[in-house]
């Protein structure tokens, strides 16, 4: 990819927990929908299907295309009606890396239009503090984006 920094967004936190315990977050839909979504489908494995139903009208569909177990997960992203971003179009890399008494959560989204990039980002900034809160045992409660279309 020859892409420039300013095109990739990448996001990075720290979580008080295992990467295994990360890990399920992406892959167990029950944990997933608790801090992305309103509804969640996922097939959690090489060419499987995922569907993320975030407020009823935004829904976001993919692939999974690499799975290395409390490692890496990385899958297709684009939102179902859109002609911008389409379903399978970019690309979202999850990388879980063990240090000190947590995990080092870096997530790093390609291959976005770039007038796409700014609300990505704010997406991203969005649902990173949840998936924290959640893996380390705190319930920040319902989503309020699942309420409230984004668009």
């Amino acid at each position: 990819m020859n892409q420039a920094d300013n095109e990739i967004i990448r996001k990075e936190i720290f979580i008080e927990c295992r990467p295994e315990t990360l890990f399920s977050f992406f892959t167990d839909p029950e944990k997933l929908v608790r801090w992305m979504g309103r509804q969640v489908l996922l097939e959690p494995k090489i060419g499987g299907k995922y569907r993320i139903d975030v407020n009823g009208s935004d829904i976001a569909m993919g692939e999974y295309i690499e799975i290395v177990p409390y490692e890496k997960i990385v899958m297709t992203w684009g939102w179902e009606k859109s002609k911008v971003v389409p379903p399978g179009t970019s690309t979202v890399k999850f990388q879980l890396t063990p240090k000190e008494n947590g995990t080092n959560l870096v997530l790093t989204h390609y291959d976005l239009p770039l007038e796409q990039i700014p609300s990505h980002q704010q997406g991203w900034a969005h649902y990173m503090p949840r998936i924290k809160q959640f893996a380390e045992g705190q319930n920040p409660g319902v989503d309020p984006w699942s309420v409230i279309p984004m668009h």
